[in-house]
C-alpha cells in the first residue's frame, strides 16, 4: 500500500471511528445512567417497603398492652425513631436525624402521626448493593469494546473501499509512467550521444544555436525520465554505496547544466572544496545534485543568480528567483506540489531529494523568501 494510500485510509478510519464511537459513547452513557437509576429505584422501593412494615409495627407495639413486644428489628434495613424535636430516642442504629451518608447508602424518613412511643419520626436505611451496578459497568465495558472491535473492522473495510478508486488510479498513473520511461529511455540517448559526437566532430557549425537548443530540450527529457523512472522502481532500487568524490561529481554536472545556465543568462557563482568524500551511491548523489541545480535554474530570473556551494559538512545550491510563499514551504517537499505553477514540471524533485536524503540521514533544509530567492542545504555528519 503506498503513503498516500495508508495516510488516505488512517485520516477515514479516525474520523468513522472517533465520530461513531462519541455517538456510541453517548447513547451508552444514557442508557447506563437510566439503568443504574432504574437499579436504585428498585432498591428504594424495596427500603419503602420496609420502612411502612416497621411503621406498621411501632403502631401495634403502641396500641398494644403486650409488655413482650419489642422494638421491631428488619436483617435488611437499619432504623431509629426521633422526637418533634429529631432528637434520638430508640433504634438499631444511632446517629444524628440530618446526618446522611448518600454515597453508600440509601434513606427512608417517615413521619409519625399520631406520635407513636412519643416518636414523630421514623429513620430507615440500607446500604446500596453496588453488585448490579458493577455488573452494569463491566457489561457496558465488554459491550464498547465489542463494539470497537467491530466497528474497527468494518471500518477498515469500508476505507479500502473507500481508496479504492484512488489506488486504481494510481496504479493507471504508475503504469503509464513506467510505459512513458520505458518508450523514452532509447530516443534520449540517441539524441544526446548522437549531439555529443556532432559537437566532438564541429560539424553543422552554422546551426550551433539550433543545436544548442535541442541539446538543453533533449537534457531536460533526459532528468525528467531520471526521475520518473526513479519514483517508479524505488522501492525495488538497490544501492551500491561507494566512496564518491563530490567535489568531482558536482563540477561534472555543473558542466552537464552549463547550457541551461547560459540559456538563461546566469550568473554562477562555484564555492567546491576539494576532495569532499561521501560514502553513498552514485546515481542517489546525482539525483540529489541534478534536482536542486535544475530548480535552482529553472525557477530563476532572467541574468539571476546561481550560487553553488560544497563543504566538508553541506552542499548549498541559492538563486535569486521567484521563491516560495511561506505557506507553502512546509509541503513543498511532497510530491506533486508545486508552488509555482508558471514554470511547469511535475512537482517531483524536491520530493526525490527528500527520499534520498532521508536514506542518508541527511538534513534538508529549505529557505526561501518571495522574489528573494531560495536556498536550499544538505547537511550530512562529517
Amino acid at each position: 500500500m503506498l503513503n498516500s494510500e495508508k495516510k488516505s485510509l488512517i485520516r477515514f478510519l479516525i474520523i468513522y471511528l472517533v465520530s461513531t464511537l462519541l455517538l456510541f459513547s453517548l447513547a451508552s452513557w444514557i442508557f447506563y445512567i437510566l439503568t443504574k437509576n432504574n437499579l436504585l429505584e428498585q432498591q428504594k422501593k424495596s427500603l419503602r417497603y420496609e420502612a411502612n412494615y416497621i411503621k406498621f409495627n411501632l403502631r401495634t407495639l403502641h396500641i398494644s398492652d403486650d409488655k413482650k413486644l419489642l422494638y421491631p428489628k428488619s436483617k435488611t434495613v437499619e432504623s431509629a425513631i426521633y422526637d418533634l424535636d429529631k432528637r434520638y430516642i430508640y433504634g438499631t442504629f444511632k446517629e444524628p436525624f440530618d446526618q446522611l451518608n448518600e454515597n453508600e447508602r440509601l434513606y427512608q424518613v417517615l413521619y409519625l402521626e399520631p406520635y407513636y412511643l412519643g416518636a414523630a419520626y421514623l429513620k430507615v436505611y440500607k446500604n446500596i448493593d453496588f453488585a448490579p451496578i458493577e455488573n452494569l459497568q463491566k457489561q457496558m465495558l465488554l459491550f464498547m469494546f465489542i463494539i470497537v472491535v467491530f466497528l474497527s473492522i468494518l471500518g477498515y473495510f469500508l476505507g479500502k473501499l473507500f481508496i479504492a478508486p484512488m489506488r486504481d488510479s494510481m496504479k493507471r498513473m504508475n503504469r503509464f509512467i513506467q510505459d512513458a520511461t520505458h518508450e523514452l529511455n532509447t530516443p534520449i540517448s540517441t539524441i544526446l550521444t548522437n549531439i555529443e559526437m556532432i559537437e566532438t566532430l564541429e560539424k553543422h557549425t552554422q546551426s550551433s544555436a539550433e543545436l544548442k537548443r535541442v541539446e538543453i530540450a533533449s537534457k531536460t527529457l533526459s532528468r525528467i525520465y531520471d526521475d520518473l523512472a526513479y519514483l517508479n522502481l524505488n522501492h525495488q532500487y538497490h544501492r551500491q554505496i561507494e566512496k564518491l568524490d563530490m567535489s568531482f561529481l558536482v563540477k561534472e554536472r555543473i558542466l552537464y547544466f552549463l547550457t541551461l545556465i547560459n540559456a538563461k543568462s546566469l550568473k554562477l557563482i562555484k564555492k567546491i572544496e576539494p576532495n569532499i568524500i561521501l560514502y553513498i551511491d552514485k546515481n542517489d548523489a546525482i539525483r540529489l545534485i541534478d534536482n536542486l541545480i535544475s530548480n535552482a535554474i529553472k525557477y530563476n530570473k532572467l541574468n539571476g543568480l546561481l550560487h553553488i556551494e560544497l563543504t566538508k559538512k553541506e552542499f548549498i545550491v541559492k538563486d535569486s528567483g521567484v521563491g516560495i510563499k511561506p505557506k507553502d514551504l512546509a509541503n513543498i517537499t511532497k510530491r506533486f506540489k508545486r508552488a509555482n505553477s508558471s514554470e511547469g514540471g511535475f512537482g517531483i524533485g524536491l520530493d526525490i531529494v527528500e527520499q534520498v536524503a532521508k536514506s542518508y540521514n541527511f538534513d534538508l533544509d529549505i529557505d526561501s523568501k518571495i522574489d528573494i530567492g531560495t536556498k536550499v542545504a544538505l547537511t550530512w555528519k562529517k
